[in-house]
C-alpha cells in the first residue's frame, strides 16, 4: 500500500515545488490578516463599545445598519470589481516580480491603508474622505481633494460602464458602433450601455439596502467563486499551467525600456496591491458598521482578499501562456484587452456554462464598482456644498451631472488612456490617503511609520511616473527621470512636514 502511494506522493510534491513562490505569497497574504491585522487594530484603539455612525447619525439612506458579512461582501465588491483581474493580468506581464508587489504591497500598504481610513472614517462619524484629508493636511488638501476625487470617481465610473460592455462584445457578433472607446460596439450593445447607465442611477440614489445591500453581497459570493475556480484551475493541473517562479527581479515585459518596472509596474498593478480609490469607498461601508469590531474583517479582510484574487489572475496570466513571454505576445495579439485575456482563458480552462458563469459574474463585478464610484461622488459632493440627501429629488439632481461626465470622457477617449490615467489617478489619491494616515498616526502618539514608509515609496512611485510614463513626459534619460522623481519625492514629504508643524 505504501509504494503503491509513493508515486501519487512524489507528484503532489512535484506539483508543490512548480509552484513554490506562489505558494508563499498566498500563506502569507492570509497570515498577515491574522498578525498584521491584529497589530493595526491595537495601533488603532478598537473599541466595540465606541458608538458608531449607522447608530448616531441614522437616516434610512447612506447610514443604517447592516450585518458584517454583507458589509464584508459589499466592501469586497466596492473596492476589487475588475482591478485584481485586469490589471493583475496586465502587471503579469512583468513577470513574478508581480507576485512580489502583490504579496508586499497588500499587506503592509493596500491593507494598511484601506484599514486606518475606514477605521477613521468610522471615528468621524463617516466622513468622506476629502474631508478626513483636509482634517490632517489643512484646507488647501481639503479644496484640491473634493475636486479631484470626484473626478476620479468619474473615472472610475467611465471604466467600469466601458468594460462590461467590451466583454459582451467579445461574445456577441453584430455591425459595430465606431467610437473612440469602443472600437466594436453594436447599437444593440450601446443599447446595454444605456440600460446599464439607468442602473447606475437607481444605485446611486436609491437607499444602499434597496440594491446595494440586496445583490452586491451576491456579486460578492461570484468573485470569490470565479478566484477559487481558476486556483483550482491551478493547483490541480499544474502539468499543463506551470506558474514561473522568482528567481530574479528581471523585467519580463515586451518592451523593458519603455515600461520599467519601477513605477510602471505599481501603477498598473494598483486594486491587488494599493489603491487610493478603496479609501474613497469605505466610509459608505462605515456608515452601516454594527461595531468598531468589524474594521479588520472588513477593512483589512476585503483588502486582502483582493489581494488573493489579484495573486491568482497574475498566476494564471503567466502560466496559461506558457510564461511571460507567451502573455506579452497574447497582450500584443489582443491590443491590451485584458477583457479578451480573460474570456479567453475562461472559455479554454473552465469551458462551456461555467465559463459563461463566470464572465456574466465578471461583468457584474465591474457594474457594481461602477455604480459606487458615483455613489461615493455624490456623498462627496453632499458633504462639500452641505446638500441634505434625504430627499430623493436632491439626491438625483446631485447625481445627474456625475453620468454625463462620464458619457463624455468614455466616447472621447479610446480605453487604454483612460486606464493609464486612472491608474496613475488613483495611486496618487492612495499617497494623498498615506500621507493623512501618517499624520493622523503621529497626532495619535502611534506608530506613524506605518504610514510613512508606505506614503514615501508611492509617492517616489508617483513623482517617478510624472517623468517616466509615455503617457507623460516619457524622459529616455531614466537616470534624470529618477532623480526628478526623488527630489519631487522629498519635497512632497517636507512639506506635509511643514505643513503639520504648522497644524500642530
Amino acid at each position: 500500500m505504501l509504494k503503491a502511494n509513493r508515486p501519487c506522493y512524489n507528484s503532489f510534491t512535484t506539483d508543490i515545488k512548480a509552484m513554490i513562490t506562489f505558494l508563499i505569497c498566498l500563506a502569507a497574504l492570509v497570515a498577515a490578516y491574522f498578525i498584521y491585522g491584529r497589530y493595526l487594530e491595537k495601533v488603532c484603539g478598537i473599541d466595540a463599545a465606541n458608538p458608531v455612525p449607522s447608530k448616531t447619525m441614522y437616516d434610512g439612506v447612506d447610514y443604517l445598519p447592516l450585518p458584517k458579512w454583507k458589509i464584508f461582501l459589499i466592501q469586497l465588491l466596492n473596492i476589487a470589481g475588475l482591478g485584481p483581474i485586469f490589471g493583475a493580468l496586465l502587471g503579469a506581464a512583468y513577470g513574478p516580480v508581480a507576485f512580489l508587489w502583490i504579496t508586499v504591497g497588500g499587506i503592509f500598504m493596500g491593507a494598511m491603508h484601506d484599514f486606518i481610513a475606514g477605521v477613521i472614517s468610522l471615528k468621524s462619524n463617516g466622513l468622506s474622505l476629502p474631508e478626513i484629508i483636509g482634517k490632517y493636511l489643512g484646507n488647501g488638501t481639503r479644496a484640491f481633494m473634493r475636486i479631484f476625487s470626484v473626478l476620479l470617481m468619474v473615472l472610475v465610473g467611465a471604466v467600469f460602464m466601458s468594460q462590461p460592455a467590451e466583454l459582451i462584445a467579445s461574445n456577441i457578433s453584430m455591425a459595430p458602433l465606431e467610437t473612440a472607446a469602443f472600437k466594436n460596439i453594436t447599437w444593440e450593445l450601446f443599447l446595454i450601455l444605456m440600460i446599464i447607465l439607468v442602473y447606475y442611477i437607481l444605485a446611486t440614489v436609491l437607499p444602499i439596502d434597496k440594491i446595494i445591500g440586496r445583490f452586491y453581497p451576491l456579486f460578492g459570493i461570484a468573485l470569490l467563486i470565479m478566484a477559487i475556480s481558476i486556483l483550482g484551475v491551478l493547483l490541480f493541473n499544474s502539468d499543463t499551467y506551470i506558474i514561473p517562479e522568482l528567481t530574479s527581479f528581471e523585467n519580463q515585459i515586451a518592451d523593458p525600456q519603455k515600461f520599467p518596472i519601477v513605477p510602471m509596474l505599481f501603477t498598473t498593478i494598483a486594486c491587488g496591491a494599493i489603491s487610493g480609490f478603496h479609501a474613497t469607498q469605505s466610509p459608505m461601508m462605515a456608515r452601516c458598521m454594527t461595531s468598531e469590531n468589524e474594521s479588520r474583517p472588513v477593512f483589512y479582510g476585503a483588502m486582502i482578499a483582493e489581494s488573493i484574487i489579484a495573486l491568482i489572475w497574475a498566476a494564471i496570466g503567466m502560466a496559461f501562456w506558457g510564461g511571460t513571454e507567451g502573455l506579452n505576445e497574447a497582450i500584443a495579439q489582443h491590443g491590451g484587452s485584458a477583457a479578451k485575456l480573460v474570456n479567453i482563458i475562461t472559455e479554454s480552462t473552465l469551458g462551456g456554462s461555467v465559463a459563461t458563469c463566470v464572465l456574466v459574474g465578471i461583468i457584474g463585478c465591474a457594474i457594481t464598482s461602477g455604480d459606487t464610484a458615483f455613489r461615493c461622488a455624490r456623498l462627496i459632493i453632499a458633504d462639500t456644498a452641505g446638500i441634505e440627501q434625504k430627499s430623493l429629488y436632491k439626491r438625483v439632481l446631485t447625481a445627474l451631472p456625475l453620468f454625463a461626465g462620464a458619457l463624455l470622457i468614455i466616447f472621447a477617449l479610446p480605453f487604454q488612456t483612460i486606464w493609464s490615467y486612472f491608474a496613475w489617478c488613483n495611486q496618487t489619491l492612495a499617497v494623498i490617503t498615506l500621507w493623512c494616515i501618517t499624520v493622523y498616526l503621529k497626532k495619535k502618539g502611534k506608530n506613524f511609520l506605518i504610514g510613512t514608509l508606505p506614503a514615501l515609496a508611492m509617492t517616489y512611485v508617483c513623482s517617478s511616473y510624472i517623468f517616466v510614463s509615455p503617457m507623460m513626459f516619457g524622459m529616455e534619460n531614466r537616470t534624470v527621470a529618477y532623480i526628478l522623481g526623488g527630489v519631487m519625492t522629498l519635497a512632497i514629504a517636507t512639506l506635509v512636514h511643514f505643513n503639520n508643524k504648522v497644524q500642530d
